[in-house]
């Protein structure tokens, strides 16, 4: 029996039970080696003697202990001991899909497609290894306390090949694709068919096929049509209804060829979600539909709206990121029909929920400040009249309401209808809202008195050359870069200004200048520079020392510093059967099947030294007489 504190391995030490299945009980567990807590998957006693049980729990970990990606569980280890068969993998602090569904409902269209994304990644990822996972479904995904999507328990997932594969051990019958449900060919496209009934049941929440029992289930995947999910949700986009429509086609070759296919449109459609682009050619009933379709965008455009779809809209960011909070370590019980958390397990939930609920508020306004969607530290003020009043004594009334004086921005007109030295307009009327985080623009008649003294002439010819000398001392505690940039700005005429240089200035920095210069900053970009430090300026775009309009816009340039290299590495088994793994640099280590390769990227060093231990026949011991340490070089990204 697996009690508190016994040890696994000599290096697991367990620490509780957080789930329980068909065939095994999981627990949390810490790895005294490496230092962090791991779930542990282990069969359980009354199979450990069945040889097919064994051999399907083996086949979970072989299956996926070559795939690393972010919307996977990860698989460490797996091994025997005593009789007791276990895998060693992430542990992930979460819910399952399935159980959020059921509290939550029906999901907004946005959720939905989030999480779909996520998923179809996790898949994308096994394909591109030959992985089949043949077993998607709201049980096996996992949403954690963060907002990240996993997909888990690749128990029955097969290698593709280039034999026939069949479906001789079907999944949870209700996402089963007909080719599973009638023991036929299964590829790539059987994955599809199950996610696209998970999305059926997240915007619906309820399965499009259900029965008394598993037959009757498995024959309407096969003969019967399924009720279109905009009848339950009717607020359903229609670009979400075709793409879930489109991926549970009864035959094969009217699905997404790839998962990648399908990914494209799920990101098309938070960009357009009302926009009806997808292409179905032709319908189970034989009927041909014509569909309009858009032009293509090239994927990386298309990722960035989907990716700013998700960041300006309050129920995913984004992510990462869910309003509605039920998480816990429901995801390890793969039993379906499980019994309620206990009251303390609650209580712990709902601490959680509360974690969750404040990190997504951090994120949503951190990444709001950014974009200038909202600002919490900006208070905001009832605009005051001070129109018709002299500059000095508007100055003092806009101090006493909250005002910097570096927030008031002077510029002066001849005027026929105003005193020198009157204000004659405001850019913020009164009675309106103003942010003290905001620069206030004060049109004043008359000409600027020079403050510098050795600009004082009589020589009219100089007094343009006076306006900018004063301007560019008015602030003593610029650095000289700014002084210059701020000379330079001076104004050619009432509707033209020169261009000052900001290269090398901070994106605050710029901005100020140039908003003293009287040019908008209407965007940024970003970029990798070898030159220029991270978050200065490396190009604007209308050059310096041009003349343009007053009011004229500018996009800026920030360097994101210089670009770090990165590395990727493909180690393979030099053993003829199972081996471990194991890289100080990184801290990691797993198990690498027979015949099998795992692959690493985005690695900062460009050499690593890997050990690699082959294991003895039972799959778990290591030969470590037989260890090989190996250094090898990385590949640049």
């Amino acid at each position: 029996m697996i009690t508190q504190g016994v040890f696994i391995a000599d290096r697991y030490e367990v620490i509780d039970k957080v789930g329980s299945g068909g065939m095994s009980d999981v627990y949390r567990a810490k790895d005294h080696i490496l230092g962090r807590e791991v779930a542990i998957k282990i069969l359980k006693p009354e199979f450990s003697e069945d040889a097919t049980f064994v051999a399907k729990f083996r086949t979970e970990a072989q299956s996926a202990a070559g795939l690393e990606h972010p919307n996977i569980v990860n698989i460490y280890d797996v091994g025997s001991e005593n009789g007791m068969y276990y895998i060693v993998m992430e542990y992930v602090e979460g819910i399952t899909l399935k159980t959020y569904i059921e509290k939550k409902g029906q999901l907004n269209f946005k959720e939905a497609i989030s999480i779909a994304i996520q998923v179809g990644r996790g898949i994308e990822a096994a394909h591109q290894k030959g992985i089949i996972h043949r077993d998607i479904k709201p049980q096996n995904i996992i949403i954690s306390t963060e907002g990240k999507v996993k997909v888990t328990d690749f128990g029955i997932a097969r290698a593709a090949s280039s034999n026939t594969i069949h479906a001789d051990v079907m999944g949870s019958v209700h996402y089963s694709s007909p080719e599973q449900a009638r023991n036929g060919f299964v590829d790539g496209k059987s994955d599809i068919y199950s996610l696209g009934i998970v999305m059926y049941e997240m915007v619906t929440g309820r399965v499009p096929f259900d029965g008394d029992n598993t037959v009757a289930i498995a024959i309407q995947h096969l003969q019967e049509e399924m009720v279109a999910p905009s009848a339950y949700a009717p607020d359903l986009p229609i670009s979400l209804e075709k793409i879930i429509l489109k991926a549970t086609m009864k035959s094969t070759d009217r699905r997404y060829a790839t998962i990648s296919d399908m990914l494209m449109d799920l990101k098309r459609a938070l960009v357009s979600p009302n926009e009806d682009f997808v292409t179905i050619v032709e319908s189970d009933l034989g009927k041909t539909q014509v569909i309009s379709k858009v032009a293509q965008e090239d994927e990386a455009s298309i990722t960035k709206k989907a990716a700013q779809a998700l960041i300006f809209d309050d129920e995913y960011e984004d992510e990462e990121e869910y309003d509605d909070d039920y998480y816990d370590d429901e995801y390890y019980d793969d039993d379906e029909d499980e019994e309620d958390d206990s009251r303390m397990d609650r209580i712990i939930t709902i601490a959680g929920i509360a974690a969750g609920i404040l990190i997504v508020i951090i994120v949503v306004a951190i990444l709001g400040n950014m974009f200038g969607l909202f600002n919490f530290s900006a208070k905001k003020v009832t605009m005051i009249n001070v129109v018709g009043t002299e500059l000095d004594s508007a100055k003092e009334q806009l101090t006493e309401l909250g005002l910097e004086e570096d927030d008031i921005m002077v510029s002066y007109e001849d005027s026929d209808d105003y005193e020198d030295g009157v204000v004659m307009s405001q850019s913020t009327k009164e009675g309106d809202e103003f942010s003290l985080n905001d620069t206030l623009r004060l049109t004043v008649a008359g000409e600027e008195e020079s403050s510098d003294s050795s600009s004082s002439s009589d020589d009219s010819s100089s007094s343009s050359s006076s306006s900018s000398s004063s301007s560019s001392g008015s602030d003593s505690s610029s650095t000289t870069n700014k002084d210059t940039t701020e000379t330079d700005a001076a104004e050619t005429d009432g509707d033209t200004v020169t261009v000052p240089t900001v290269v090398g200035l901070t994106q605050a920095e710029a901005t100020t200048v140039l908003d003293k210069a009287k040019i908008v900053v209407t965007s940024t970009t970003q970029d990798y520079s070898d030159t220029v430090p991270s978050g200065q300026v490396i190009s604007q775009s209308i050059a310096a020392g041009e003349v343009v309009k007053t009011n004229s816009t500018i996009s800026l340039v920030i360097s994101k510093g210089a670009k770090q290299a990165t590395y990727s590495y493909t180690v393979t088994n030099p053993f003829p059967g199972a081996c471990t793994y194991a890289i100080a640099e990184l801290n990691k280590s797993g198990t690498i099947p027979a015949n099998g390769a795992i692959n690493i990227s985005d690695v900062s060093k460009d050499t690593l030294t890997i050990t690699l231990t082959p294991l003895a026949e039972d799959g778990a011991t290591p030969i470590a007489e037989q260890a090989q340490t190996q250094t090898i070089a990385g590949t640049a990204n």
